[in-house]
């Protein structure tokens, strides 16, 4: 017996009469077994997001140390004011909120618990900091005078100052590039990162001279630990708000632009140690990274 393409498609649409329509009618999931409404929870959405908060991270191969044939060490600066980086202080949850959050409330998971993230104090991670020690890096101390407005007496308080996210414009990324000649292939691994935190001059917001304020890593983040956390971080996706990237991706992706700030060297300066003029520094920075891009291709060529 055969069946032609045009009888089964008049057969699709005669059964497709006889289907129920639901078209505007209430989920058959908000009425109970008596037929009593159950309530429902608002959601800011057209569905519960629950993918990324959901999401499992991919753990790294490990190389051998034979098959480890070249590496070079690698810090760069990411600065949240170019476009590109803007996710990094989006308004309503800034990539610096996150890592405060993990400071203050630790990590959880509903099944089993992550991973802690740990900060260390140095960048070789080495010195763990403990929540006294990040206490003292979130918030300031001052003393400010005070003057009663009915009696005019003068009092000294003292005024807690919370580390707002805004104070926070570049990011330090460490990272080495390597060569897996098993794999034949130039891989990269991010160790760790770094929030750059202005250092103020006096208490005051004047910068020290004519240039910007220095900067010193506030704490490091060892970012194998931190990936698990940082995959159920939505980033926000400026094509499609339904398919947002998350925290991890974009590290995993160098979803960002940034410029090199050291580079592994006998004499282990940085940069700016080298070259004081900040237009040589850019080009010196684009050479590295079109170095490090070159070499697999260098490997091939006969």
């Amino acid at each position: 017996m055969k069946i032609s393409f045009k009888g089964v498609a008049t057969l699709a649409l005669a059964m497709s009469f006889l289907l129920p329509v639901s078209y505007g009618q209430t989920p058959s999931n908000v009425f109970s077994e008596s037929g009593t409404r159950l309530p429902t929870t608002p959601i800011d959405d057209i569905v519960p997001r629950t993918l990324t908060t959901s999401r499992r991270v991919l753990a790294y191969d490990n190389p051998r140390e034979a098959d480890i044939a070249w590496q070079k060490r690698v810090e760069q600066v990411i600065d949240v004011r170019e476009r590109m980086n803007l996710p990094f202080v989006y308004e309503q949850r800034p990539f610096l909120t996150i890592l405060l959050d993990a400071v203050s409330k630790g990590v959880e998971d509903e099944n089993s618990p992550l991973p802690p993230m740990r900060f260390f104090k140095d960048e070789k991670f080495t010195i763990e900091m403990g929540p006294d020690d990040l206490n003292g890096i979130l918030y300031t101390v001052d003393t400010v005078s005070v003057t009663d407005p009915e009696t005019y007496e003068v009092k000294q308080t003292i005024v807690r100052n919370e580390l707002s996210p805004d104070d926070i414009k570049r990011f330090r990324v460490k990272e080495i590039w390597y060569f897996d000649k098993e794999a034949g292939v130039v891989k990269s691994r991010i160790i760790g990162f770094a929030p750059l935190k202005p250092i103020k001059a006096d208490g005051s917001n004047a910068s020290l001279g004519n240039g910007p304020l220095p900067e010193t890593p506030m704490f490091w983040v060892y970012y194998p630990d931190a990936r698990e956390y940082l995959a159920r971080e939505r980033v926000f996706n400026e094509m499609n708000d339904s398919a947002p990237m998350s925290w991890e991706d974009v590290f995993e992706m160098r979803f960002y632009n940034s410029y090199v700030f050291k580079a592994s060297n006998v004499q282990d300066g940085r940069l700016k140690d080298f070259f004081p003029n900040a237009k040589d520094r850019l080009m010196e920075s684009q050479k590295i990274k079109d170095e490090i891009l070159n070499y697999e291709i260098d490997l091939w060529v006969y």
